[in-house]
């Protein structure tokens, strides 16, 4: 498929207010989710103009992180997804190839200090560009009686055993 952007739309800029620091280096072997990252920690470096914006995040246990999936050229609007083997329409999955490339992971909050915010479950690479951060509130985030489409026959996967490869190079 031809990439290109969608003339009707004007382009924006997004800026970096951060950079999550993680133990991986190369995309191989990473988990695929966070909740498959239990005790992988890691550390975002937000930029210190940003430092007022943290005020009352330290009660929260999980944030949500947005960010730009860096190492990744291109896209592609139909993948094989980590937990499948038939082709998907990129929407359909979470699979990082994406046309804007921006990944979404909710992980656990362990401290703040000054400009440093420590987490738990990392699933991204080592200096990934944080775009922004919200906190998770289980009132409005969790939702009952959802389907998942073609992910209902692999709900009994492991996904804590599940790692990523080079597909999406």
């Amino acid at each position: 498929m031809k990439q290109e952007n969608n003339k009707n739309v004007a382009p924006f800029i997004i800026n970096p207010i951060g950079v999550i620091h993680t133990p991986f280096k190369i995309i191989e072997n990473m988990p695929i989710q966070p909740i498959a990252a239990e005790g992988i920690k890691g550390y975002i470096e937000l930029l210190p103009n940003y430092l007022e914006g943290l005020k009352d995040l330290d009660g929260f246990s999980h944030i949500i992180l947005i960010y730009r999936v860096h190492k990744i050229e291109g896209y592609d609007l139909e993948v094989v997804p980590f937990m499948d083997a038939e082709k998907r329409g990129i929407f359909s999955c979470k699979a990082p190839k994406r046309p804007n490339a921006i990944g979404l992971s909710t992980v656990k909050l362990l401290g703040i200090e000054g400009n440093i915010i420590h987490i738990e479950q990392v699933d991204k690479l080592d200096e990934t560009p944080l775009i922004d951060i919200k906190p998770f509130f289980p009132k409005y985030d969790n939702r009952e009686n959802v389907k998942v489409g073609w992910l209902e026959k692999n709900l009994d996967l492991p996904l804590e055993k599940l790692r990523s490869d080079n597909r999406f190079k």
